[in-house]
């Protein structure tokens, strides 16, 4: 498997995009997290990865969006995101994820690109906005790679993303990428719709043979104003999606990503790792980007740093997160939220200014919690990486033992299968 990728890579990745991943990406996105782990020791704290959504807008209209997409469009200044990247530098960061809405819409996307050229970025794109006029200027600038997303097949591409002919515009996009010599990612939210379709081994092909290098398989979170219960996926679903995942990193030439489990197939949550946080299209700094509350934001005059360091809102919702649950607060314990952002009187992040009713009508779900069935890692390469630079850092030393009945309870739940 991993001969034939790196081969895969080698050769058809444009030079100037393999060096800058393996340096800026590969070497100084390890240092990165090495200066975390040593933060972390030493009782201080700043995430080693910050995920900027840079602009709400986006041509699309997928179900379950949390992002207000159809309010008027803001966006965060080249400025701004300049001086938030340099900040962040100050403590060995080097690679951020850029989000929207649709980061291709924001007329500034390359210029933040050109004035980081050592750092890394992994932009979260539809990709129907990618031309091969734009393909081309990523290759000159070598530091970024698309992340572009598909849903479905055809029919439920239309149905998951509210326009129609989404997925030949997406693949359009996708093979400008390829064509072009970008190292490219494809990222699927596997809900019920779809993960029959595209969690098989006939789709992993079927981008291998297109020439893609990567995917991303995270599992559909019900949260937001249209929050569609009946897409979620059951107990039995998220193991499958992760048994799946550790079998085809053994045995296929493709890189698989996922963000909830450690080397040992124990869940965790990036956010109650403390390895990362979300900035959102306004400037506000919030756990994560399901979870649309937040007291700083990226203007604060103190800078990012001292904002992420000093703030009692984000250390407090780590604490409590990995004290209640391995899996995703929101979606197990929405009433600790709750609680929590009343006790700091956190504002809604929304424009629609909806989110606590939201939270407030959310039923305790399932997450990737789920105590039994962990998988550990089968191929060396990835147990090795996940043991070292992406573990739970010791954040759930101090779970509360009361809350795992409750966890466990939610888990093991007969499950509620809805039809797709």
């Amino acid at each position: 498997m991993l001969p034939e990728l790196v081969s895969r890579i080698v050769s058809s990745t444009h030079p100037r995009c393999l060096g800058k991943f393996l340096w800026n990406f590969g070497a100084k996105t390890l240092w990165s997290v090495e200066r975390f782990k040593a933060r972390v020791r030493r009782g201080e704290y700043f995430p080693a990865f910050l995920y900027i959504s840079i602009l709400n807008s986006c041509n699309l209209r997928c179900q379950g969006c949390w992002v207000d997409v159809e309010a008027e469009r803001s966006q965060l200044d080249v400025d701004a995101v300049s001086r938030l990247i340099e900040d962040a530098k100050t403590q060995g960061n080097r690679f951020f994820g850029l989000l929207g809405g649709e980061p291709f819409l924001h007329p500034g996307l390359l210029e933040i690109l050109e004035r980081h050229p050592d750092c890394y970025f992994q932009i979260f794109t539809n990709g129907q906005c990618i031309t091969p006029k734009i393909a081309r200027r990523l290759v000159e600038l070598g530091n970024a790679t698309p992340l572009v997303s598909i849903e479905g097949r055809e029919i439920v591409s239309n149905q998951r993303r509210g326009n129609v002919d989404v997925l030949h515009r997406t693949l359009r996009g996708l093979d400008a990428c390829l064509e072009a010599g970008l190292l490219t990612g494809v990222a699927t939210s596997v809900c019920q719709t779809n993960i029959d379709d595209l969690l098989t081994e006939n789709w992993l092909q079927e981008l291998i043979s297109r020439g893609v290098h990567y995917v991303w398989f995270h599992t559909y979170r019900p949260v937001g104003p249209k929050m569609n219960a009946q897409l979620g996926l059951t107990p039995e679903q998220l193991v499958q999606v992760r048994r799946f995942i550790v079998e085809m990193r053994a045995t296929m030439p493709i890189g698989i990503v996922d963000a909830y489990y450690g080397h040992d197939g124990k869940a965790l949550c990036p956010m109650s790792t403390g390895i990362s946080h979300h900035v959102s299209p306004y400037g506000d700094v919030e756990p994560c980007p399901i979870i649309q509350f937040a007291k700083e934001g990226i203007n604060d005059k103190r800078g990012i740093v001292a904002t992420l360091r000093d703030s009692a809102f984000l250390k407090d919702f780590r604490d409590l997160s990995a004290k209640a649950t391995r899996g995703c607060v929101v979606l197990e314990r929405p009433d600790l939220v709750r609680d929590l952002v009343q006790k700091h009187g956190a504002k809604d992040t929304t424009v629609r200014q909806t989110a606590m009713a939201e939270l407030e009508a959310m039923a305790p779900r399932y997450s990737q919690w789920l105590p039994g069935d962990e998988i550990p890692e089968k191929h060396w390469m990835y147990r090795l990486a996940k043991r070292f630079w992406f573990s739970d850092f010791g954040a759930y030393q101090k779970m509360d033992p009361s809350s795992r009945p409750r966890a466990e309870a939610l888990a093991k739940a007969p499950p509620k299968r809805s039809a797709a």
